[in-house]
């Protein structure tokens, strides 16, 4: 049985508020993190590469460095909360043992007209980010 709990932005942002060992990792690319923007806060550790989508090796060691602890409660993000449960899962192989998934994202699943951000996600929510 899996410790994943899947979570809201707003439910993310109220973990983060309410604790302070809580991190939130943004799993999505550097473009993606840089011009599309990040939560304020956010520690960027990259899932996949392009072009062919696979996994960095080392995702885990990088998240090592960032977390000592593996009862450290991780929230995991991406666009729209695909790629961060594939993430989520990795961490829960290595042994994290308080897991969150965001499961909108940071922009939230197409909208009738293909366009992200009008459904859900973190910005849509109106919670604090910013762009590098």
């Amino acid at each position: 049985m899996s410790i994943i709990k899947n979570i809201s932005p707003v439910q993310a942002y109220e973990i983060l508020h309410g604790n302070t060992q809580a991190v939130l990792i943004d799993t999505r690319t550097q473009i993606e993190y840089s011009f599309v923007g990040h939560p304020i806060g956010a520690i960027h550790v990259p899932l996949k590469r392009p072009p062919n989508w696979e996994n960095f090796p080392d995702f885990i060691e990088q998240v090592e460095k960032h977390i000592s602890s593996k009862s450290t409660p991780v929230i995991l993000m991406c666009r729209s909360g695909a790629r961060s449960m594939d993430a989520a899962k990795l961490l829960e192989a290595a042994g994290y043992q308080s897991l969150y998934n965001m499961d909108e994202g940071f922009e939230g699943d197409k909208d009738d007209h293909n366009h992200r951000g009008t459904l859900g996600g973190w910005r849509f929510h109106k919670l604090p980010w910013e762009q590098s």
